[in-house]
């Protein structure tokens, strides 16, 4: 969970890396560094902080130049923040760099043989270990010193190194963790995140698990681990520079709350089909005959993408009446699950790179399970590895915590239950009533980001919270589920989630003026039901924020929103608790885009 920019060509380096790393903070913020050389120079030259990218940049010597260079911003995993736990690592002779993205697994058996053998370690990152493999190998050339360090490495890495007695190239390597290559123009690029590069190239290839890759300034070749030759056809990347620019909004997430009419009419533009009631997804790969063969969904995601695969499964169930259910992929593939030949799995991830999901991926391809993938990044690890897939277009997200990817995601798997259920036994006139709700949702979207004035009123009365409890019952619980970890990741107020139903077997004990409830109560058949859980928390002196279709008596405070078809409401009644949890934070002061202990796209285990 840490950010990669490497560049090697004629121009002064220093500044493109620290404008690299700017964009890739929100992938890791404890620390940075970089280390930069020239083919003249000979020699690497380091410096590093700990803290933001800022105070790297404050740290750079007027006289740091050099064409070739590596950098990171780094999310701590073994060893604390520090400018010496900062990447890069220099051997002692200050010939070799490596920069590093993963967790070394057997880090520990390794470095206790390297001391063993008289070699001191500076820092107490599992990466140093790499630093001093590479340097001590007796390789003749750059590339097999690399692959001679790899045999001997257990787990995930994405790795950038340079040596001074190669000064002509950038040796890259990627196992479970993403390396990008930029291609440009007598110059050459890599990072981890494409949103480093597209400032100065839109031609990608993306590395696969077990590749390696040489660069100079005016060539690349791509290669295995064990050194066979690949094949790399560069690729264009879709999203633009400005795209990763707040665009006059002070904070990346209140701009990607405000993206989402925009982004929900991307996901939706080109798929309806009005003729047959129903939509096209032309990437599923899964024709009807082996769609209606399917008995079972089992779909995988982490965080925000599991809720977001918790209403996907309720949407699938009710439309197109597969039994379906989701879990968290970090669970999935340690339980040695029943891999049946008749379920159909589908994997959620927005960067298409998370760890635990992309494993689960490979561990169910291992058994010969049919994968979908629902990602945001076209080809991320996850799409890549999938049987066929559905991509949400939700544009590049670069705020820590997910809103818009979230609502797209969900409205994929809209688009996915009608395509199934439609090929199955849902009716024209359901097919027709889901696709006039899902034109609609754009709009709704833009009225109730309107509200955000109300909305931000209510906000700074619960800002004093020290924990808020969130309920809601069958579509509304997975909403309450996101809100409630929306309102923690960013204001570190302690939240949670149960059914409404549930209330009475146990959370009631809880219920008091200085725990406020925020409840989803839909227009749909279960409104008494929820107005009666209200009732419980009002009659304990509890305070109530209701998301709502009308204003609720029981409520101190309801937000609003506009009444779209019953298995539609769920993305609707999660756009105000997006706000809500940000003006939360925004009022208690909080780093928004980059919240504690927390980073972006979670590649480590």
């Amino acid at each position: 969970m840490c950010g990669i920019v490497g560049y090697i060509g004629k121009r002064d380096v220093a500044p493109l890396l620290l404008e690299g790393l700017a964009r890739l903070e929100y992938r890791g913020y404890d620390s940075a560094g970089m280390v930069v050389t020239s083919p003249k120079a000979g020699g690497l030259k380091m410096v590093k902080a700990k803290g933001r990218v800022r105070d790297l940049e404050a740290k750079v010597p007027k006289r740091f130049t050099g064409t070739t260079g590596i950098a990171h911003t780094r999310w701590a995993t073994h060893g604390a923040p520090s400018d010496i736990n900062s990447h890069p690592h220099l051997d002692p002779e200050n010939k070799v760099a490596v920069v590093h993205n993963g967790i070394v697994d057997n880090a520990q058996e390794l470095r206790a043989k390297l001391e063993a053998d008289g070699v001191v370690f500076a820092s107490e990152t599992d990466t140093e270990v790499i630093t001093h493999l590479i340097a001590r190998s007796e390789a003749e050339t750059l590339e097999e010193k690399v692959r001679e360090a790899l045999k001997v490495i257990e787990g995930t890495y994405g790795i950038a190194v340079m040596h001074a007695d190669f000064n002509d190239r950038i040796v890259v390597a990627r196992n479970g963790s993403p390396v990008i290559l930029g291609i440009g123009e007598k110059e050459m690029l890599v990072a981890s995140d494409v949103a480093a590069l597209i400032a100065h190239t839109r031609q990608v290839v993306t590395l696969d698990d077990g590749e390696m890759a040489t660069l100079k300034a005016d060539d690349f070749r791509t290669y295995t681990t064990s050194g066979a030759s690949t094949t790399a056809t560069p690729e264009t990347v879709e999203w633009e520079a400005a795209s990763y620019d707040m665009g006059g909004h002070d904070t990346f997430m209140h701009k990607e709350i405000c993206e989402q009419p925009d982004a929900v009419d991307r996901v939706l533009r080109g798929r309806i089909d009005d003729r047959f009631s129903t939509v096209h997804l032309g990437g599923l790969n899964l024709d009807p005959r082996e769609a209606r063969t399917i008995r079972r969904i089992k779909i995988l995601g982490c965080g925000t993408s599991y809720h977001a695969g918790l209403i996907g499964a309720g949407l699938i169930e009710s439309m197109a009446r597969i039994p379906a259910d989701a879990e968290p992929a970090s669970e999935f593939r340690y339980r040695n699950p029943v891999v049946d030949p008749d379920t159909l799995y589908i994997a959620v991830s927005q960067s298409g790179e998370t760890y635990d999901v992309l494993a689960a991926v490979q561990e169910l391809k291992r058994k010969g399970a049919r994968v979908l993938g629902v990602v945001n990044v076209v080809g991320s690890a996850i799409a890549r590895e999938a049987d066929g897939g559905v991509y949400v277009h939700a544009g590049p997200e670069v705020c820590v915590v997910s809103t818009k990817c979230f609502t797209n995601t969900v409205t994929a798997f809209a688009l996915l239950a009608l395509h199934l259920g439609r090929i199955r036994d849902l009716s024209v006139t359901d097919g027709k009533r889901i696709i006039e709700g899902l034109r609609k949702l754009p709009a709704q979207i833009e009225e109730i980001l309107k509200t955000e004035d109300q909305i931000k009123e209510i906000a700074e009365q619960y800002a004093g919270a020290q924990s808020m409890m969130f309920i809601g019952r069958v579509r509304g619980y997975p909403v309450a589920l996101e809100a409630s970890l929306k309102l923690k990741e960013i204001s570190y107020i302690h939240a949670e989630a149960y059914p409404a139903s549930e209330l009475k077997h146990g959370p009631l004990a809880l219920i008091e003026p200085a725990l406020p409830t925020v409840a989803i109560v839909p227009d749909d058949d279960l409104l008494e039901k929820n107005r009666a859980a209200l009732e419980e928390i009002k009659a304990r002196s509890g305070r109530i924020l209701a998301v709502a279709h009308q204003p609720q008596a029981k409520a101190d405070h309801t937000i609003v929103v506009p009444k779209n078809e019953d298995e539609l409401d769920p993305i609707l009644m999660g756009i105000p608790l997006q706000l809500l949890a940000y003006h939360t934070a925004l009022a208690m002061g909080r780093d928004i885009d980059k919240p504690r202990n927390l980073a972006k796209s979670v590649t480590v285990e």
